[in-house]
Parts: C-alpha cells; structure tokens; sequence
C-alpha cells in the first residue's frame, strides 16, 4: 500500500485505505526512565495538575517553556533527575527543530522544554513493555540458564545461550507485536491524552473541549502516519479538520471528541491491518527474514541485514564470525544488533538509535549514534560507542569503552558489570559521521555514572519484595595500566575518503600516561631486539617462537577468526 497522504477538505473521521497510522517507537523504546516519582498509577489524574504547574511556569521562562528548577518542583523530583527527564526528552522529540534537541548541554536549562511535549513524555512512563512469550521447550531453557535470582528469572526467557541451544526466537515479541502493543497502549490512553492536551472553549466550562492545530501537532511525539513517519507528512496534513488550514490564518480549534474518534478509528483500523499481516505469516510459507537464524559458524558474508518498514536494520544472529556494516550498507537511521555470540560487529556509521540485546561474547564497534544507544540483556560483551547518550539495562560481565556527551545510565539488575573506560578506537570517517549527528569530540561523561533502580517498573514483571529501592549495580573505571587501544582494519586499503587519523576523544591524564608507557616499552623491547647481536639461525628461532607465540594468542583469543573473515571478504 502506498504511503502518500492526500489532502482533505472532507471532515469523515474514516480513515484512509491508503495509509495506517503507526506509534512512534523511539519514546517507548528509549524514552523510558524507572523513577518511582514518574511512574504514576493514574497518570490523567496525578498530570493535570502538574502540567498547570508547568504551564504556570513556563510563563515566567525566558523562553515560555520549563527549565530544570520548575520541572523539580512540578514532580518533587532532584535537580539531577529533572536534567536527566529533559536529556531523555531530547533525545526521543519527534521535531529535530526543536531547540531542546539543538541545545547544547550548558543550554539545556536555559531553553527548557515544551509544556505540552513534556506532559506527553510523563503520561507515557506508565507504559509497560510486552512480556516475551514462554518459551515451548522450559526444560531446555532451564538446563542451559539455571533461575537462582530475579535477575536470571527474568533473563531465564532471554537468555542468550538459550537462544542458541533453542535456535529459535519464536518466543520474543516481534516486531509486529510490540507495534500492536503501543497501539493498543494508546488506544486505551487516548482519552486521557487527548484531555491533557485540550482546552476548554472560553464560557462553556470543560465538558467542551478543543484541540488547536498547535496542540494537535504534540501528538506527533506519539504517533505518525506513513511506515517512517520523517517524510514531510504532518499530523495535520493527515487529519481531514486541519489538512486544508489557511497557512496565514489560525486554523479553527477542533472538538477532542472528533480528534479522539478520528485517531481511534484509524489505531482500530492499523491494529486490524497488523492482525491481518500476522495471521498471513502465520498461515502461509515464512519469508527470509521471519525464519529462525541459524547460527552459522562461519564467517558473515552470507547473513542478511534486512532492512525495516520503519527505517531500521537489523543484525540478527550473527555467530562466531567478523561483520562490518558500513553507511552504504545502513537502511534507515537506527540499527538494532540481536542475539549475537562469539563475534566481533561493527557499525561505521552515522546513526539515530542503536540497540545491542541478547548477545553474549562480542565485542560491538558502533560507529556514532547522535540520539541514544540501549544495550540490554547481554554478557560478556564490550562495547565500543560515540555516542550522545547511553543506557545499560540487565547485563552482565561487560566493558564499554564510551565516547559520550551525556552521563551514562545504568538501569535494571545488572552483575558484574566490569569496567567502563574512555574511547579507544578511530576509523576515517569517525569525525564526519559525529558531526553528521551531532556528537562533541570535547566533552565525554564516560565515567559519571548514573544508576538507577534495580526494578524496572516498566517491565511487566512481578519482582521479590524488598527490592524496588535497590539501586542498580553500576560499573567500575577500567585500570588505566589495563587499558589499549582497539584497532579496527582498513577494510578498503586506505582507499577510504575521511579525514580521521586519531581518537577524537581526549584521554584523561591516566589513560594518556598509560598509553605513552606501554608505547615506550614497546620502542624499548623493538629496539633491545634489533640490537641484540645473533647468529642467523638464532635470529630465525626467535622470530618462529614470536609467530608461534602470536600464533597461540590469535586462537585462543579467537581473533583468528576475524583473520579468516577478512581473507574471505
């Protein structure tokens, strides 16, 4: 079905064959924070009240919107947490323009947000994520990832040695599912929603409310028309009251009751289409990219990143083997990497979004991300980002070597996590693709932390008594004498265009110390053996015992493999 959007003069809340409305995705997967004092159990009720607050101050906001001291306030929440709810915001705002999205990290009080946005982005911290299905074959699971604590209970369903004894990832939501889920969420709130948002008409008390074509357009933080939703088509456009608006004149405000009807016919109409879409999968031959992954151990030539009807990719499945993807290869602006082990992945490229969940025993190089990267449920797996923010939700045992503006999050139960550490890594065209997305070379906040809860009320899950106070594991700064850099090969031969020859990223004086050591004592022991006076043959035994010894350190390290892959490619 195409996804063009013709204009309207029609006021038929019937909604158009030729286009489904769809949720916003990005607030529901990177816009949630577990903090107990937003997470409210009567949200239309708690927020009304709030958001007169808010509008209040804003009023007296240089720029009319809510600076971090007001949105303190409003929720009797701390100064540092009202900065992380309008860092968050930032990052999942459907208008780029907006100048919260545009500011830099010293402006951020100073612009503020938008009352109306920030309302939308409360209301939907009730949200509860879609619980992943119970696994056919529970014996199997248990035999792999034994449930001894909360942490493994909930990872029991998403473990990823499971996933690779059970070769099967029918159990987690799909995507369709989680669409539906969204819609359904909306559908059910869209009354609430639209309440907060409206106004009454002037002398007619609030049985009779109203929507401007202003406040309408804020629900565009929610939901879209078209599969991408960035292609020029407005909410307004798309809705038959205000399609034909006067561009130089106000437009006429609108009853709620007829937006409500109007969206709710159309969620109805997107939630049947889905349904359809799904039973059709169900009951008829499995496409390439519905079939289970195998895990192949070879090398990733023959794996397919296909390519979303949302503007994503996916990188699914990947198993003992080197991948790369580059900015030709990316299709859309956000790459999701699911339930991938023993490998080494990178992403050189420009990026919105980006999502690691379910690997274990890979090291993943994303290239920058200019909103939000999420890693969840993963072990053993390092990580390497330029990033403008990132959060760490239930994993285990990793390492991430982090260029970021923004103070990482960690979030949910995690274990182990071993260290974080600065950037380590460059590729040539790093320096264009942070500028492409907006990334500061000049400030990194790798290392201050923010830990949150360990429960994550956003989960669905039934947790034990007595932990919902906890605060979550956080990681330890990596041993400067520990850390080195990560080279990533010249996949072309030099034949790349981009300007980068160093990391962009300072070193803090530790780290630059370290590195300057290690590289001093690597001249001195290059220097001892080439001064070193031998004979041929003794020179000969030296250099087979150094390949040997290198040799045994490429398979035990498994970086044989990466070796194998690049002859292959």
């Amino acid at each position: 079905m195409s996804d063009c959007i013709e204009a309207s003069t029609s006021s038929s809340s019937s909604p158009r064959e030729s286009v489904f409305i769809h949720p916003r995705r990005e607030p529901f997967e990177h816009g949630l924070l577990p903090i107990p004092k937003l997470i409210f159990t009567d949200p239309n009720a708690t927020l009304a009240p709030v958001r007169d607050k808010l509008v209040a101050s804003a009023a007296n906001h240089p720029s009319k919107r809510v600076g971090l001291t007001a949105l303190s306030d409003a929720l009797q929440i701390s100064l540092d947490h009202a900065r992380l709810v309008l860092d968050t915001l930032a990052s999942v705002l459907h208008d780029d323009d907006d100048p919260l999205v545009r500011a830099k990290s010293s402006e951020v009080d100073v612009v503020g947000a938008d009352v109306y946005d920030l309302i939308l982005f409360l209301y939907i911290q009730s949200y509860k994520r879609l619980l992943p299905r119970t696994h056919k074959d529970s014996a199997a699971v248990a035999d792999v990832w034994p449930s001894t604590s909360a942490f493994d209970g909930y990872l029991s369903a998403l473990s990823p040695l499971q996933l690779v004894r059970s070769n099967s990832r029918r159990f987690m939501p799909s995507q369709a599912d989680e669409e539906a889920h969204q819609l359904s969420y909306l559908q059910k709130h869209l009354a609430n929603i639209l309440s907060l948002l409206a106004e009454p008409v002037e002398g007619e008390g609030e049985e009779s409310l109203v929507l401007t074509m202003e406040r309408f357009e804020h629900l565009g933080f929610l939901i879209q028309f078209g599969e991408k939703g960035f292609e020029g088509v407005t909410l307004s456009q798309a809705a038959p009251f205000f399609a034909n608006s006067d561009p130089d004149m106000p437009a006429v405000p609108v009853p709620a009751a007829q937006v409500h009807d109007w969206v709710l016919q159309n969620i109805s109409t997107a939630l049947e289409h889905i349904s359809e879409r799904v039973s059709a999968k169900e009951n008829g031959p499995p496409s390439a990219t519905d079939q289970d992954v195998p895990m192949a151990d070879a090398c990733a030539s023959s794996m397919k990143s296909p390519k979303s009807a949302r503007g994503s990719s996916f990188i699914e499945g990947i198993s003992k083997s080197s991948y790369v993807k580059q900015a030709p290869d990316i299709k859309g602006s956000s790459v999701k990497v699911l339930n991938c082990h023993d490998s080494v992945i990178y992403i050189l490229a420009p990026l919105r979004f980006a999502t690691i969940y379910g690997c274990s025993d890979t090291t993943i190089v994303l290239g920058a991300v200019g909103k939000a990267v999420r890693v969840e449920h993963c072990e053993r797996v390092h990580v390497i980002a330029a990033a403008k923010r990132i959060c760490i939700a239930n994993c285990r045992e990793c390492v991430f070597f982090l260029g970021v503006n923004q103070q990482p999050l960690i979030v949910g139960d995690n274990h182990k996590l071993q260290a974080v550490a600065p950037y380590n890594t460059f590729y040539s065209q790093l320096e264009e693709h942070m500028n492409q997305v907006g990334i500061e070379p000049t400030v990194n906040k790798w290392d201050e932390l923010i830990a949150l809860g360990v429960v994550d009320p956003h989960d669905s899950l039934s947790h034990p008594a007595g932990v919902s106070d906890i605060q979550a594991e956080s990681a330890t700064r990596l041993d400067p004498d520990q850390f080195t850099n990560f080279l990533i090969p010249n996949w072309f031969g030099g034949e790349s265009a981009g300007t980068t020859r160093d990391n962009p990223f300072p070193l803090p004086d530790a780290y630059m110390a370290s590195q300057q050591r290690n590289h001093k004592n690597l001249g001195e022991i290059q220097q001892i053996l080439r001064e070193t006076p031998l004979e041929e043959n003794r020179k000969r035994e030296l250099s087979c015992a150094l390949h040997v010894f290198f040799k045994d350190w490429l398979y035990a390290s498994g970086n044989i493999r990466q070796l194998y892959c690049l002859q292959g490619d």
